[in-house]
C-alpha cells in the first residue's frame, strides 16, 4: 500500500494499491505534457488506458478513478499542475 493525497483536500490522505498506483503513474507521466496548455481530464481519461498493464486493469477497469486518484496525488506533490484560467481544465507535468 502507498499514502495519496489530495490537493483539494491539505491534510487527507489514504492508502491505495502500491502497484496500481505506480502503474497509474507511469501512465499519466507519458501522457502528461511537459508545460501548458496541457490535456483536460476527458484527453486523459481516454489516453491513459492504453497505458496500462492489463492484469491491473483489464480492459480499462476503474481506470478513470485511479487517473483522478493519482493525478491529485502528483498535484498536491507539485508533479502535475493545473491551468485553471483554461476551460475546461487542463493538466500538464511540472518537473
Amino acid at each position: 500500500m502507498t499514502l495519496v493525497e489530495n490537493c483539494n483536500v491539505p491534510g487527507y490522505t489514504h492508502s491505495v494499491d502500491a502497484k496500481k498506483y505506480a502503474a497509474m503513474k507511469k501512465a499519466l507521466l507519458k501522457i502528461l505534457p511537459k508545460g501548458p496548455p496541457g490535456i483536460t481530464q476527458q484527453e486523459m481519461f481516454a489516453t491513459v488506458p492504453r497505458y496500462l498493464p492489463e492484469d491491473d486493469f483489464p480492459g480499462g477497469a476503474k481506470a478513470e478513478w485511479w487517473a483522478k486518484t493519482v493525478q491529485l496525488d502528483l498535484e498536491a506533490k507539485g508533479i502535475v499542475d493545473r491551468d485553471t484560467k483554461s476551460k475546461p481544465l487542463r493538466w500538464y507535468r511540472v518537473r
